[in-house]
C-alpha cells in the first residue's frame, strides 16, 4: 500500500503583523516565538497560512481560545478573522491597546501531527505628558522646582530647555531644580517627552522672576534759557517700576511748565521755557514692591562742562543719597 504521507503536502504556516501605515513583516513560523511591535491604536493582522490538508485550526491568546475554526469564542468586537480562500487563517485586532500585549498561538491539526507557532505582541504607547507645572511667578533668589510627568511604553525620556536664544538642554528629568533663580533665568521652559514611538509630546511652563528696580541709563540736559529741557531715566524691574521725580526734596508733578511722561520702563521730565531757577540737580526714583533705586540728573546752562549722560550718584533711597553728600561736605 502506498504511504499516504508521501503524497501529503504541508505549507509551513507564516505569521506576520501588519500595523497600519507600517511595512509588512513576515515571521517564519518554524521559529519558536517572534516578538513583534505595534503602536497603540493601530490595527494588527497576525497571519497564519495553512494548506488544504489541515483538519482543525484555532487561535489562542495565552490559554484563552479566540477562534476555534470559524467559531468565535472571544467577546471582543475588535477581533475577527481574515480568510482569503482556504489557505489563510489570520487574526485581526483593531485599535490595539496595551492589554492586547502577550502571546498569540496559531494551532494547526493535520493528520500527520499538530503544529503550533507563537507570536508575542508588544504594544508601544506614544509618550504623553499628563502633568506639568503651572506658570509661576517668583522673586529673584528663590529656589524653583518644575515638574513634568509623562507616561508611555517604553518609558519616555524627559528633557528640559529654557527657550532663550541659546536654548541649551538643562540638567533635569521629571523634576528641574533651579537654585537661587536669577532674572536672566526667567522665560518659557520647554518640557519634551519622547520614546521614538511617535512625535514627542511637548509642554511649556512660563516662569516670571520679580526683581527690584535697577536704573540702567540717565540722560541729563544742557539747555539754554527759554528753551525746553528734557531729562530721561530708564530702569529695569519686574513688576514694572513706578517713577517719581524730585527737585531737592520736593516731589514734582504735572504742573504749568512741567510735564512728566512714563512709557513702560522709561520716564521723561520736560521743563518748558527753562529759567535760571530751573538749573540744578534732579532726582529720578524708580520703585516696585521689592525695592527702590534713584539717580541724579542735571539740567545746566550751556558751557558748564557737566557730563550730560548723567552717571551720577545712585543709591537705594533719596535720603541715603542726601546723607552721603552731607557726610562728604563736613568730612565725617
Amino acid at each position: 500500500a502506498r504511504n499516504p504521507a508521501q503524497h501529503r503536502t504541508f505549507l509551513p504556516p507564516l505569521l506576520c503583523l501588519i500595523p497600519t501605515g507600517f511595512p509588512v513583516r513576515s515571521v517564519d513560523m518554524q521559529r519558536a516565538t517572534d516578538n513583534i511591535t505595534i503602536r497603540q491604536g493601530d490595527t494588527a493582522i497576525i497571519r497564519c497560512y495553512v494548506d488544504d490538508k489541515v483538519s482543525k485550526v484555532a487561535w489562542l491568546n495565552r490559554s484563552n481560545i479566540i477562534f476555534a475554526g470559524q467559531d468565535k469564542w472571544s467577546l471582543d468586537p475588535r477581533v475577527d478573522l481574515v480568510t482569503k480562500g482556504q489557505l489563510e487563517y489570520s487574526l485581526r485586532i483593531q485599535k490595539v491597546d496595551v492589554y492586547d500585549e502577550g502571546s498569540y498561538t496559531c494551532s494547526i491539526q493535520t493528520k500527520q501531527q499538530p503544529k503550533t507557532s507563537q507570536v508575542y505582541l508588544i504594544v508601544q504607547v506614544p509618550a504623553n505628558i499628563y502633568k506639568v507645572s503651572e506658570d509661576i511667578t517668583v522673586n529673584e533668589g528663590s529656589n524653583v522646582t518644575l515638574s513634568c510627568l509623562a507616561s508611555g511604553r517604553p518609558d519616555p525620556t524627559i528633557t528640559w530647555r529654557l527657550l532663550n536664544p541659546s536654548a541649551e538642554p538643562l540638567d533635569g528629568e521629571e523634576y528641574l531644580d533651579i537654585i537661587g533663580i536669577m532674572r536672566n533665568q526667567a522665560g518659557r521652559y520647554e518640557c519634551k517627552a519622547s520614546n521614538d514611538v511617535a512625535t514627542p509630546d511637548v509642554k511649556y511652563v512660563n516662569v516670571v522672576v520679580n526683581y527690584p528696580p535697577t536704573i540702567k541709563k540717565t540722560q541729563s540736559s544742557e539747555t539754554q534759557v527759554g528753551r525746553m529741557g528734557t531729562l530721561q531715566c530708564d530702569a529695569t524691574a519686574v513688576p514694572t517700576p513706578e517713577f517719581e521725580w524730585y527737585r531737592d526734596e520736593k516731589r514734582l508733578s504735572n504742573t504749568q511748565g512741567i510735564n512728566i511722561q512714563i512709557l513702560g520702563t522709561t520716564t521723561v521730565l520736560m521743563i518748558a521755557n527753562v529759567t535760571e531757577e530751573d538749573y540744578g540737580n534732579y532726582t529720578c526714583v524708580a520703585s516696585n514692591r521689592l525695592g527702590v533705586q534713584n539717580a541724579s540728573l542735571f539740567l545746566y546752562r550751556p558751557g558748564t562742562g557737566r557730563d550730560i549722560n548723567g552717571a551720577a550718584c545712585v543709591s537705594q533711597s533719596l535720603w541715603l543719597m542726601l546723607a552721603s553728600f552731607a557726610c562728604l561736605f563736613f568730612k565725617c
